[in-house]
């Protein structure tokens, strides 16, 4: 039987990274709980040793779509009274969490705020100037001695201005790379569920015919949908080929979104040309990935 204690404890797990102290979120936590035992876990996946001091655990945060939530893992946290995941996107089909075990055990998912979408749009929008103007390939020219040499063969870069951003799904971070793309002088197309066309059009953005219009016409195309069961997987290998062999793939969302292995597939057939990613099957990555291993130019990935 779980001793029991007189303060929550809560424990916050997947800072692989270590960044959970540093955020002001962590102070509020602190100041508005000062009773409570707070636990950070940085061990990623969760291993034994890792499990076993989770066994007292009252409240177990999820700040990422990692770890997987299973019967077994839940029938090793006997104090267990909820999950709480910080974000909203997805939760109620949340493939990470065994939803029938947690009702089966009588353990509720809070979910937290949503984000205004402002970092997901940023890192985006990183990744398509990094990509588009070789950035990452002059500055490690650069530091490596070498002047004004970038990728092989590859010139200058291009520019953003008279190309079309595709978005497929226009939900809040949707909407905000409309706002950048315009700002560069970029076209702007979309498509999505009817409700992101809906809202697309009143915005007064292009929407595009079909969806395999929306990958045929797309210079640079990115991801915004959220994770659900009609999502998942729903990227092909088929759409990837529809693409121009000078496009660009950007998923800065959620890595379910691609059929497993279109994309590295696509890549090596020249259709798209290039991917820019900041999500993974597998987080963190070990070990150099299968993206990884193509030949430069082809990805870029955070």
């Amino acid at each position: 039987m779980p001793v029991a204690h007189a303060q929550p404890i809560i424990a916050i797990i997947d800072d692989y990274e270590g960044f959970v102290p540093t955020l002001q979120t962590y102070a509020d936590l602190r100041s508005q709980l000062p009773d409570a035992e707070i636990r950070i876990v940085s061990s990623q996946p969760l291993d034994d040793r890792a499990i076993e001091s989770l066994r007292d655990v009252q409240y177990l945060v999820l700040i990422r779509e990692r770890t997987c939530i299973t019967a077994a893992l839940l029938d090793r946290l006997p104090a267990l009274k909820a999950l709480v995941q910080t974000a909203t996107a997805g939760v109620p089909e949340a493939s990470h969490i065994d939803q029938a075990a947690c009702k089966a055990r009588g353990i509720p998912i809070l979910e937290g705020g949503a984000s205004d979408g402002h970092s997901a749009a940023e890192i985006a929008w990183a990744l398509i100037l990094n990509t588009r103007r070789y950035v990452h390939d002059y500055m490690s020219s650069m530091a490596a001695g070498r002047w004004h040499h970038g990728r092989s063969g590859s010139g200058i870069g291009g520019s953003l201005r008279g190309q079309t951003l595709g978005i497929l799904g226009y939900g809040r971070v949707g909407q905000l790379l409309n706002g950048y793309a315009q700002a560069f002088g970029m076209r702007v197309l979309v498509w999505g569920r009817e409700n992101s066309r809906r809202s697309a059009a009143q915005h007064g953005v292009s929407v595009a015919e079909s969806r395999d219009a929306l990958f045929e016409q797309s210079d640079i195309l990115t991801l915004q949908m959220r994770m659900n069961a009609d999502s998942r997987h729903s990227v092909t290998r088929r759409d990837l080929g529809l693409m121009k062999s000078t496009s660009l793939l950007v998923n800065a969302s959620r890595p379910g979104l691609l059929e497993p292995g279109a994309l590295a597939a696509a890549l090596k057939a020249g259709r798209p040309g290039g991917a820019a990613i900041d999500v993974h099957d597998a987080e963190p990555v070990l070990g150099k990935s299968e993206l990884a291993s193509l030949p430069a130019g082809q990805s870029l990935q955070r």
